[in-house]
């Protein structure tokens, strides 16, 4: 299916009928991008096998990556997914700590969900968003809602409106305007059925948080391949992904950043900073403010829509430093990593 020619509607989540007009549009198969605390997602109805399909056409996003399906309440959860008598301990302990919130868990699906959503894997990824616009928008649809980030595919998360509309105007239905995001990255994916748990996907929910209320949870390593995959185990672990259209170059200090910096102005490279406060800022680049570089939270909030100020400044090379692999850090070095492979 490819992307359908539409006229975006752009509503004001301020507006008391916004909400109803966007939850209309998602019952009847449309789609609509929405904030929640992490990124702007793209949203269709999670059920509905032909309006799944209308998020993959919009961001040309490819059959073998699945989707994240957000729900509003526990009823919804049972809609979609399945609990284990041997997972129930862990998995309640986890929704009653960090749900709603920037949580993704791994859990059996039911056969309500599509095999679009999963990419055709027995576990589907299911998050509370805590943003109460995502809330709203999900109660008064009354149906889970498959949302990626509101991006086209491989590209850099959206973190406005401004964003997803740069991206996605008159390929989907509906934006509804909720404000700049508040987390910044996307949410932490986890499977809790395995002992120990893993992490597919870093987030503003750590390991260091997960593990005194369910147990060790390790970080997956995903093997790189040229072949195109039947489907990846999980979303979010994609070999290239959140890449800005300029080159990303990263450094591990302000020494590397600023040498590297003078040879490619030598080269007559055009080039843009990640600059924390207080760097020195290389002469000639243009720089985004990305924030203390002693505050992960504040770097992974200001992380894509740096990306993206930089690029439209048509620069050839953005460089940027990779934070500590601790806490937030490890979740942004993850999207920093991916964005900086090579096509």
């Amino acid at each position: 299916m490819s992307a359908r020619k539409l006229q975006t509607e752009h509503l004001d989540a301020g507006d008391p009928k916004a909400i109803t007009r966007a939850a209309d549009i998602l019952r009847s198969g449309g789609t609509v991008a929405f904030p929640t605390e992490t990124v702007y997602g793209l949203g269709a109805n999670a059920l509905a096998p032909e309006a799944v399909a209308r998020i993959f056409a919009a961001k040309d996003r490819p059959s073998w990556d699945p989707l994240i399906v957000h729900i509003s309440d526990r009823a919804m959860l049972d809609l979609v997914a399945e609990i284990s008598p041997e997972a129930s301990p862990r998995v309640e302990a986890l929704i009653a700590s960090f749900w709603p919130g920037p949580l993704t868990l791994l859990l059996p699906r039911t056969a309500s969900i599509p095999d679009t959503v999963t990419a055709s894997r027995a576990l589907v990824g299911v998050r509370m968003p805590a943003h109460p616009v995502a809330a709203a928008l999900i109660r008064e649809a009354g149906v889970p809602i498959a949302a990626p980030s509101a991006n086209r595919f491989g590209r850099t998360s959206p973190t406005t409106a401004a964003h997803v509309l740069h991206d996605l105007d008159r390929r989907i239905d509906a934006i509804l305007d909720g404000g700049p995001t508040s987390v910044g990255v996307e949410s932490t994916v986890l499977d809790p059925t395995r002992t120990p748990m893993l992490i597919y996907r870093p987030g503003a929910i750590t390991a260091e948080m997960i593990e005194p209320v369910a147990g060790p949870a390790v970080l997956y390593h995903f093997a790189p391949s040229a072949e195109t995959p039947q489907s990846l185990p999980s979303p979010g672990v994609g070999i290239r992904h959140y890449a800005p259209r300029a080159r990303l170059i990263l450094t591990a200090s302000p020494a590397e950043l600023t040498a590297t910096a003078s040879t490619l102005t030598a080269k007559g490279r055009r080039i843009g900073v990640m600059l924390p406060t207080g760097w020195t800022a290389p002469p000639d680049a243009a720089t985004f403010a990305w924030g203390d570089w002693h505050s992960p939270e504040t770097l992974a909030q200001n992380l894509f829509a740096g990306l993206r100020a930089l690029d439209a400044g048509n620069v050839t090379a953005i460089l940027c430093p990779l934070p500590e692999a601790t806490g937030v850090g490890l979740a942004i070095r993850d999207r920093l990593q991916k964005a900086a492979r090579p096509k």
